[in-house]
């Protein structure tokens, strides 16, 4: 599955921003897809993931309440709308798809194919 990421870019806090992930290939076999992000010098982290059969989806503490994952049909696109963005959610977003079921979600190592990636920068 071939994943590209747009939507990112430079804002103040308290802004919103929509990321756009769309999926291409074999998209038929898409269990459940994921937001990750990554700040610089620190590891990957978990942000938001949405099974693809029914839209059931599961949020980090940090994104609860401010950041919606949402599955678009049928362009096989997943958004992720940021709102009251604040200066510790800059980082580079990363859509990742998982064609397998299983509880780990949360797990970069569990996830199958990655796109290049989108900035978002939040200042103060």
């Amino acid at each position: 599955v071939y994943l590209v990421e747009s939507g990112g870019g430079s804002v103040q806090a308290g802004d919103s921003l929509r990321l756009t992930c769309v999926a291409s290939g074999r998209t038929l076999n898409i269990y459940s897809a994921a937001w990750f992000r990554q700040a610089s010098g620190k590891e990957r982290e978990f942000v938001a993931v949405i099974r693809w059969s029914d839209g059931v989806s599961y949020y980090s503490d940090s994104a609860k309440g401010r950041f919606t994952i949402t599955r678009v049909d049928p362009k096989n696109a997943v958004w992720l709308q940021l709102s009251n963005l604040k200066p510790e959610d800059t980082g580079v977003y990363y859509c990742t798809i998982r064609n397998g079921c299983g509880r780990d979600y949360q797990i970069p190592a569990t996830y199958d194919d990655w796109g290049q990636g989108t900035q978002v920068t939040v200042s103060a």
